[in-house]
């Protein structure tokens, strides 16, 4: 039974536990809701105490493998600025999109009690860009921003200490690169170890969230469910006009193309799995030639996921309604850019840490309440679905789109 099931069978056993308590146990439900408190508590923590320097060391060795790559190439170099600028522009229509869609439909009245087990959180303070506020982003002490919990900042250090190792000798940066690989598998490593427990974590906030609040935490993740689905299929239907108009390709003839990826990618919630059928459709109804094939799909399937920073945004600012905290402009945009860069940093890990290491970082960059955080993980299998479906449509997009800009092949 895989990690995913187990956790959203802990999820339903938690909510009818808490259920049965709140109508049954009395004063002795009342004591067991006060030790799973503490438990589930904990065990969120666990999974908080790697992030940072998870997302350092994973940015880090991102960026370097990146521009390595891009070096290597224009078919790749054109590869990695087409992936950034679609992330960036994939999160602010979620920015956008997100905001409007909770003004048309807001979170359900009470579910703040019923997913994160908490009252009214204090909004984040208004921000206005200036001089001080800029300034404000480029940490004096990392160590200590990172102690903090800064987290603009250590992705802001990232950035240019990962750019800064790409100009060092090669077998120093292959020496400092080691290390963070090391350091990066032995978080993970820890990670995994905190996830071995997730069915243990989630039943006991389930159990906390629907004593205090009964039926209204199931119908508080069905929204939340369905607001994140939603973000998905729109990002993905974007990327057809994209396809059509900059890849120079007839709308059936694309249709028809990508749904053979798109069956497996709904069926295995695999980019991976979905690889052949990519390269089926690339050959033979996309006439991608096949050296800028080779380069773009595997890129693209490495590094660029275009659902990832939209869904995820969109997580953070349903947290963020949920607890009522009011944004502004500034605490969008600082979103849609951590959005779009901690996307880079999640390549290749299972779906569980990929999770807490992308939207972690945005809400607390945000100003974010973290602690809705595990029970929204317990449903992400039905977002996940659709995050990939996305991003197989928008692999191939991208690769006839390279093509078709890519003058005498690579």
């Amino acid at each position: 039974m895989s990690l995913t099931v187990r956790i959203l069978i802990a999820l339903v056993a938690g909510l009818v536990a808490g259920l049965a308590l709140s109508a049954w146990a009395g004063d002795g439900g009342a004591q067991v809701v006060a030790i799973a408190r503490p438990v589930g508590k904990a065990w969120l923590n666990g999974l908080q105490m790697p992030l940072i320097p998870l997302i350092f060391g994973l940015l880090v060795t991102g960026i370097a493998s990146a521009t390595v790559s891009a070096a290597t190439g224009g078919v790749a170099a054109r590869a990695i600025v087409s992936f950034a600028i679609a992330l960036l522009g994939a999160a602010a229509v979620a920015a956008i999109l997100g905001e409007a869609l909770l003004a048309w439909w807001p979170v359900p009245d009470g579910a703040v009690t019923a997913i994160a087990g908490h009252g009214d959180v204090a909004e984040v303070e208004g921000v206005r860009p200036s001089a001080d506020w800029l300034v404000g982003f480029i940490p004096v002490n990392p160590l200590r921003s990172a102690a903090d919990g800064q987290v603009v900042a250590v992705v802001l250090f990232a950035l240019f200490f990962g750019f800064a190792v790409t100009r060092i000798a090669p077998d120093a940066r292959a020496r400092l690169l080691g290390f963070l690989d090391a350091m990066v598998e032995a978080l993970l490593v820890l990670v995994g170890w905190v996830l071995r427990v997730a069915p243990i974590g989630v039943f006991a906030l389930g159990l906390v969230a629907s004593n205090q609040s009964g039926l209204a935490t199931a119908g508080a993740l069905l929204h939340y469910i369905l607001f994140i689905v939603v973000i998905c299929l729109a990002i993905t239907a974007l990327v057809y006009p994209l396809a059509i108009l900059l890849g120079r390709v007839a709308p059936m003839r694309f249709i028809r193309a990508v749904l053979p990826p798109q069956a497996i990618a709904f069926s295995t919630q695999s980019s991976i799995a979905s690889l052949p059928a990519m390269i089926a459709a690339s050959d033979r109804d996309l006439e991608v030639r096949p050296e800028v094939r080779s380069i773009v799909l595997p890129l693209a399937i490495s590094l660029f996921r275009i659902t990832s920073p939209p869904a995820n945004l969109g997580v953070a600012l349903y947290v963020a309604a949920l607890h009522g905290v009011a944004l502004g402009p500034a605490q969008l945009i600082i979103g849609v850019c951590v959005a779009a860069i901690v996307s880079l940093a999640a390549v290749g890990l299972p779906s569980q840490i990929t999770f807490f290491t992308t939207t972690g970082p945005i809400c607390l960059a945000m100003g974010v309440p973290v602690e809705a955080l595990p029970l929204l993980l317990a449903v992400e299998t039905v977002p996940d679905i659709f995050r990939t479906v996305g991003n197989v449509t928008a692999d191939l997009a991208v690769t006839r789109i390279i093509d078709e800009r890519t003058p005498g092949g690579a």
